[in-house]
């Protein structure tokens, strides 16, 4: 039994025993100081109203009845908290459940095979990928991930807007690179894309073209847009495959135009009176809502907005038999956001069917200082590039090492390093020493043959109960990712596990030692099993030597 429930389980008898319902939930936490337990709970403050007796006193109750129980070795009433230090034998227990499960700690059925969409990175066909879309993979990959090991059913989807005003300029400013490889030198339109990578294409397709479109007319038009959307996703893939990133569907903006689904949901929201005309366009009525604004859906000339697109493209998701969907977006789509929202309310969707995951920009620091990205001007590092440069592990890592809501500056110089003032390396070290001391065991034949089976009684050492409080918090770090969509709390918590290890590492002799090596190979193969399972949510490889 995981230590949170065993608190909460000793609790609820004992209160049982003194005749008292227990609170639908009993609070557990981690105090912060040692002389306040292992764990605490403050479950006397929420009884002390309905028996009308101070906190200190139910507290004192509990604390006396709970007392002799086996799972602890004190517990102790202060200030209306009841404080459990919890014995040896228990810590033990919960290393041992974890070597039992193996590959399947941390992991629940909390989805029950339910369906789970998390749309991300769905970058417009522009441009290859820079680091800021690298931050959107990372997080919505790890994301996906996590709420596997929870038992959802994840599908990993990119929406690929290929149809719009940005196609229309991307084409034409690939046309202009095109005739300028023909030397015939044409203007790149002023909000256009004027990065180098397209003069690369535009010199391949004069070769393969020639002067088939001299002018820019609806035949080049057509061309252009076919040619710049397969190309730019050619090197969209290129990029994802460098980072890892595998898609289940893809999802074209074009076929939802096809299918008349924008035409369809458009006149739904209509017939419900969510839409108004005025100036030749038709605008939702956001503000009779509450939100500040009313949002064009469609414009004057009858085209839709991205908007309306995106209202009727999540009402496809909820056809399509997903529970839930995750968006991951920057953090300035907020207004977009409330606006589909409140589309998806109004049409009968559940409200807690669509869900946003923000996250705010990327800078590069490096010894030129901190870098802007913009693809439209053409000044980027292209994802393949940076993951060229500092590795895979690392470029995924730091992407998800901060909090998602916060701004990330990408420390170039630190993700070049490979030692340990660099926490990917951090990490991984301890599962590599973890390796070769099994190597070195299996030479010397100490290496045991089940680890479920080893006597845990020599783990006594403050150092080996802490590190096995720590193996215990791991479903809970798993569950957190998922829900508070916060990988950072991943990485957070391998580096502190890290932390423990590394200077338990170096003190205590695990080889050699008569029956505490056994055991002590045993405390380590549960944290090797820990920290490979944390870092393949993260994507990031477990070293067996470095």
């Amino acid at each position: 039994m995981r230590l949170e429930a065993l608190v909460r389980a000793s609790i609820q008898d004992a209160l049982a025993g003194l005749g008292l319902t227990p609170p639908a939930e009993i609070p557990v936490d981690r105090p912060s100081r040692p002389e306040h337990g292992d764990l605490a709970s403050r479950v006397a403050f929420l009884l002390s109203a309905e028996r009308r007796v101070p906190p200190p006193e139910i507290a004192q109750e509990l604390s006396r009845r709970l007392a002799s129980h086996p799972a602890f070795r004190e517990v102790r009433a202060e200030g209306g908290f009841v404080n459990f230090f919890l014995d040896p034998g228990a810590l033990h227990e919960v290393l041992r459940e974890a070597l039992r499960d193996g590959d399947r700690y941390g992991q629940s059925d909390e989805g029950r095979g339910r369906l789970l969409q998390v749309e991300f990175v769905s970058s417009n066909p522009t441009g290859p990928l820079t680091i800021g879309h690298l931050r959107q993979a990372a997080i919505g990959d790890v994301l996906a991930e996590a709420y596997a090991q929870l038992g959802w059913r994840c599908v990993r989807e990119y929406y690929l807007n290929d149809e719009g005003h940005q196609i229309d300029l991307l084409a034409q400013s690939l046309w202009a690179r095109y005739r300028e490889s023909l030397g015939d030198g044409q203007p790149i339109p002023e909000e256009g894309y004027h990065g180098d990578y397209l003069a690369a294409l535009g010199e391949e397709l004069a070769q393969a073209w020639g002067d088939r479109y001299p002018t820019w007319d609806e035949a080049a038009r057509a061309a252009l847009r076919r040619e710049a959307v397969v190309r730019m996703m050619a090197m969209i893939h290129e990029d994802l495959d460098a980072i890892g990133v595998r898609f289940d569907v893809w999802t074209r903006e074009g076929d939802l135009h096809r299918r008349g689904l924008v035409r369809e949901v458009f006149d739904r929201l209509c017939e419900l009176g969510a839409v108004y005309e005025k100036d030749g366009a038709h605008w939702l009525r956001s503000t009779d809502h509450g939100l500040s604004r009313d949002p064009v859906l469609i414009r004057s000339d009858g085209t839709p907005t991205y908007l309306m697109v995106d209202i009727a493209y999540h009402v496809d998701k909820f056809r399509r038999g997903f529970a839930q969907v995750i968006d991951v977006q920057g953090a300035d789509h907020v207004d977009e956001q409330r606006q589909v929202k409140l589309a998806l309310r109004i049409l009968g969707l559940p409200d807690d069917f669509l869900h946003y995951c923000l996250h705010q920009f990327v800078t590069l620091k490096g010894r030129e200082g901190v870098q802007r990205m913009s693809t439209r001007a053409g000044r980027f590092l292209q994802l393949k590039d940076l993951v060229a440069e500092v590795g895979r592990d690392v470029a995924r890592y730091f992407m998800v090492m901060r909090k998602p809501e916060s701004h990330l500056v990408f420390d170039y110089e630190l993700a070049r390093k490979t030692s340990m003032e660099n926490p990917v390396y951090y990490v991984q070290y301890a599962h590599t020493r973890i390796a070769s001391v099994f190597r070195e065991a299996e030479k010397g034949g100490e290496l045991p043959a089940d680890f479920v089976s080893v006597d845990l009684s020599p783990l006594v050492d403050p150092e080996e109960l802490a590190l096995i409080k720590e193996i215990d918090r791991f479903p809970d770090v798993v569950r957190a990712v998922a829900h508070d969509f916060a990988p950072h709390l991943l990485c957070a918590y391998l580096e502190a596990l890290a932390a423990l290890f590394h200077p338990y590492y170096a003190r205590v002799r695990i080889l050699g030692q008569g029956a505490a090596t056994p055991a002590r190979l045993a405390l380590l193969a549960g944290l090797k099993l820990v920290l490979g399972r944390g870092l393949a949510i993260l994507g990031v490889s477990a070293p067996e030597a470095m």
